[in-house]
């Protein structure tokens, strides 16, 4: 029986994922075995500083790829939103998942909403786009980072460490947690991040038997939506320490609706943009380059001169 070897990081939330890949492939597959190969990420090891001072949410890629590449694993599974805009050569998204809620959930003691958090309150959380939106819309609060997989930050808030944390909504769902939610932050307050909510499948480019294998698991309008959110990201060329957001949905004549952010860390100044269109990835592109031409490009610029940590 031919041997799959699925890659992934170790957090709980990620073995949960990937368990269900495993488990969809089994079922449309049950002529091979699947294996999980467990991974500590160079992001699992940093847990007390911004992940932007040390290269972004690559970090927590990096090491499950070089498996790929090294064929130590047949693919991997990952949160979109953990994928940079440029895979390594040997390396392309092989299928994405249906997606999943592709917003932010407010978690809060007491079950408090945004608008009725006192001034003041710690928000606990490890984003740069979602601190600056916070600051957008409340500068009084207090934002704090927090670090940590799924039940250790929900494990720092029930401790009375913070007031709130912001998860995305689709951790909760895969964690059967959703009760745990104070309020759904929509995109009408929030742009979510590029890819939030949909798990892709990474693989080696021209491997057709894994190709062929996990064809079973893409769903199409979900794949170019992502698509879409990626030209946009790639576009940006943003970076890691850039907050933006982007979010694209299929209307229902067919075309691609988007809208994207660029904040100020701080949270004062603000970009939005939306571009509706036929073509996902024309759309996308434009949507990019009037993110730019409206400031967004001063925003970038200044963020790319900040300091990284070695």
């Amino acid at each position: 029986m031919p041997k799959i070897v699925i890659a992934t990081r170790r957090s709980p939330l990620a073995l949960i994922q990937a368990g269900h890949v495993k488990g969809l492939l089994s079922k449309a597959h049950p002529e091979n075995d699947y294996e999980l190969l467990e991974i500590v990420t160079e992001g699992d090891k940093i847990l007390d500083s911004p992940l932007a001072d040390f290269g972004g949410k690559g970090l927590f890629v990096k090491d499950i790829e070089k498996a790929i590449i090294e064929k130590r694993a047949d693919l991997a599974v990952h949160n979109v939103k953990d994928l940079p805009a440029a895979l390594p050569r040997e390396l392309y998204i092989s299928a994405v998942l249906k997606r999943e809620n592709p917003f932010d959930a407010l978690i809060s003691r007491e079950k408090k909403r945004l608008v009725e958090l006192a001034k003041g309150s710690k928000i606990g959380t490890s984003s740069s786009r979602r601190k600056a939106q916070l600051l957008n819309i409340r500068p009084d609060l207090d934002i704090i980072q927090l670090r940590g997989n799924v039940n250790t930050r929900l494990e720092k808030l029930a401790s009375g460490a913070f007031d709130a944390i912001i998860l995305a909504f689709a951790s909760l769902e895969r964690m059967q947690k959703t009760e745990l939610c104070s309020q759904l932050l929509d995109d009408r307050l929030m742009v979510p991040a590029c890819g939030q909510g949909a798990l892709a499948v990474e693989s080696r480019k021209g491997d057709k038997l894994i190709s062929s294998l996990v064809d079973c698991l893409n769903d199409k309008k979900t794949f170019l939506e992502i698509e879409a959110e990626r030209t946009v990201l790639a576009r940006l060329n943003a970076g890691c320490h850039a907050p933006v957001g982007i979010y694209c949905h299929t209307l229902s004549d067919g075309r691609f609706h988007l809208s994207a952010s660029i904040i100020t860390p701080d949270g004062k100044r603000i970009i939005n943009s939306t571009r509706v269109g036929i073509k996902n990835v024309i759309a996308g592109f434009e949507l990019a380059n009037d993110l730019l031409d409206q400031g967004g490009k001063e925003i970038l610029d200044s963020l790319r001169k900040l300091p990284a940590k070695q």
